[in-house]
């Protein structure tokens, strides 16, 4: 299997380095640390495809030190403690964890007696603001440095640089007429740049000469690259499909979909907030049990992480998608906020409000309250609505076993204070 271009083009040195020149230019810090032979743990926080896993690399390289790389997709506690076991019979090592903030608090703390002891040197990869995502502890004995997306100019002098020494690609004569589409499909990651670029030059005859325009460029973009941005249409697209598979009573629809954002990279601690909401918002009084077990499945999440937290979802989404479905108390709280947004504040009745002092008692405050749990079925002819807008109904039981019973009590109830 032939190796990706974006593989290929990995720079080994500072100097191959694209970009981040605060960080690795001459008198930069961090170039500093590495000439010196003494870098600090540190988390590296920037976009995808900015040199984070490359600078790591590139550390190790440098100091000629043992590098052990994990990714806390697909790591846990275990992994990273067998780690710090072998990392003890060396001198010194280089710890990387890609996307460290999908470590939960469990697994970031696994590192702290070795980060103090200086067992390893961790460098911790992050898309996410590390403030928010990483401990404060573990962040505390950590320098953070900030990479940015890598510029237009970077980006062209990549792609020179990909024509001019990559063995396969600086054979063909390739001609690049225009240039926008590349950019701007990057999107300042290198590796997205590097792969588009390679699907391209791909969609040529072996023995024809290449000339990249714009439009051959969005062609083989929306034929071929099928990415999962987390901050871009597919993601909207795919938790839409998640939700109306669940809401469907799709179990199978439900779990691909699912499968699709944990492989994508997205956030556990997303998806599992997605389903809380729709617990109550589609399955809602039907099955009460559902918005219990959305809750507990989100809480699992947070302490358990990856890669088991997959199980949990999967479990979750599977019983969201087969229970009995309501949206009755969606429904009802969204026409409730309606009229209240086009009835304003309108006064409470005199006998439901409350009246703890004697000029509210005698203003009527209070007055001709019943206490429903005195009455058969516990029910009052009172009026508890505004009297502008009496007898509203904003609840509709929905069409369900459970919700059956609620139906025919409010019925009977309403039709005696409505006659409806």
């Amino acid at each position: 299997m032939a190796v990706p271009l974006a593989e290929r083009m990995r720079p080994h040195t500072l100097e191959e380095l694209v970009g981040q020149k605060h960080l690795t230019g001459d008198g930069s810090i961090l170039r500093t640390a590495i000439e010196n032979g003494k870098i600090p743990s540190m988390i590296l926080w920037g976009p995808p495809g900015v040199g984070k896993t490359t600078i790591a690399n590139i550390i190790a390289n440098t100091l000629e030190l043992p590098f052990y790389q994990l990714s806390a997709i697909s790591s846990g506690v275990k992994d990273v403690r067998e780690v710090i076991e072998t990392a003890k019979k060396q001198t010194s090592a280089i710890l990387f964890i890609d996307e460290i903030h999908r470590f939960n608090k469990s697994q970031q703390d696994a590192l702290l007696g070795a980060v103090e002891k200086g067992v390893i040197t961790l460098i911790g990869a992050t898309t996410e603001n590390p403030s928010f995502e990483v401990n404060s502890a573990l962040l505390s004995r950590s320098q953070v440095f900030v990479l940015k997306a890598l510029e237009k100019n970077d980006l062209l002098e990549l792609l020179h640089r990909v024509m001019k020494e990559d063995a396969l690609i600086s054979q063909k004569k390739i001609n690049i007429k225009e240039d926008e589409a590349l950019i701007n499909l990057s999107g300042g990651d290198a590796r997205k740049l590097l792969n588009l670029f390679e699907l391209v030059i791909n969609s040529f005859a072996a023995d024809k000469a290449i000339t990249i325009t714009n439009k051959i460029v969005m062609q083989v973009a929306q034929k071929k690259i099928a990415l999962y941005d987390k901050s871009g249409e597919q993601h909207y697209d795919i938790i839409s499909a998640f939700i109306k598979s669940m809401r469907g009573s799709d179990p199978n629809a439900a779990v691909y979909y699912l499968a699709r954002m944990i492989e994508g990279g997205e956030d556990v601690k997303f998806i599992a907030r997605r389903m809380v909401i729709f617990a109550s918002e589609d399955i809602g009084n039907a099955n009460p049990n559902a918005l219990l077990l959305a809750n507990a499945a989100f809480d699992a999440v947070n302490k358990i992480g990856h890669p088991e937290a997959r199980i949990i979802l999967s479990q979750c989404a599977v019983y969201l998608a087969t229970s009995v479905k309501s949206n009755a108390s969606y429904e009802a709280i969204n026409m409730a906020l309606a009229f209240v947004q086009k009835t304003g504040d309108l006064p409470v009745p005199l006998h439901i409000r409350n009246a703890p002092t004697k000029l509210m008692k005698d203003m009527g405050y209070h007055k001709g309250y019943k206490y429903a749990h005195s009455f058969e079925n516990n029910f009052v002819n009172l009026e508890f609505l505004p009297e502008s807008i009496a007898g509203t109904k904003f609840y509709e039981p929905g069409n369900n076993a459970r919700e059956d019973e609620a139906r025919k009590h409010l019925r009977k109830l309403w039709k005696e204070k409505y006659g409806y």
